[in-house]
């Protein structure tokens, strides 16, 4: 398992939390594998629904809203129940804001600017 609290692993973390920030999905997914393949645990559950939802944002963008829908649940789904672990992100909003959105995508309500998912990083 990958230590961390070592820099490397905050740089690796920091790396793919700003990728999914500027919205680069395919490559937020591509840098959240490698850290998931080094985890176990519940921070391992934490990164691969990070992952999740951005591959959820990645079909929703080439829109593929069913796949969009099904991604993001089970995201939100293994996020929502480890929100209390510290991975220096504010998990307990980005899980609000994912509900959000998932509603909206349940209810067909048209998506703007503000329901795209955002990492707080603390």
């Amino acid at each position: 398992m990958n230590d961390i609290t070592s820099e490397d692993f905050k740089r690796s973390l920091n790396h793919a939390f700003n990728l999914f920030n500027s919205q680069k999905w395919y490559e937020a997914h591509d840098a959240l594998e490698d850290i998931w393949n080094e985890l176990d645990g519940d921070e391992r559950q934490i990164i691969q629904g990070i992952l999740q939802v951005s591959v959820s944002q990645f079909h929703l963008s080439k829109g593929n809203h069913n796949g969009a829908t099904i991604l993001l649940g089970e995201g939100l789904g293994r996020i929502k129940k480890r929100s209390y672990i510290n991975l220096g992100i504010d998990l307990i909003t980005f899980c609000e804001s994912l509900e959000a959105l998932l509603n909206k995508l349940h209810l067909n309500i048209p998506l703007g600017k503000n329901d795209i998912p955002f990492l707080n990083i603390v």
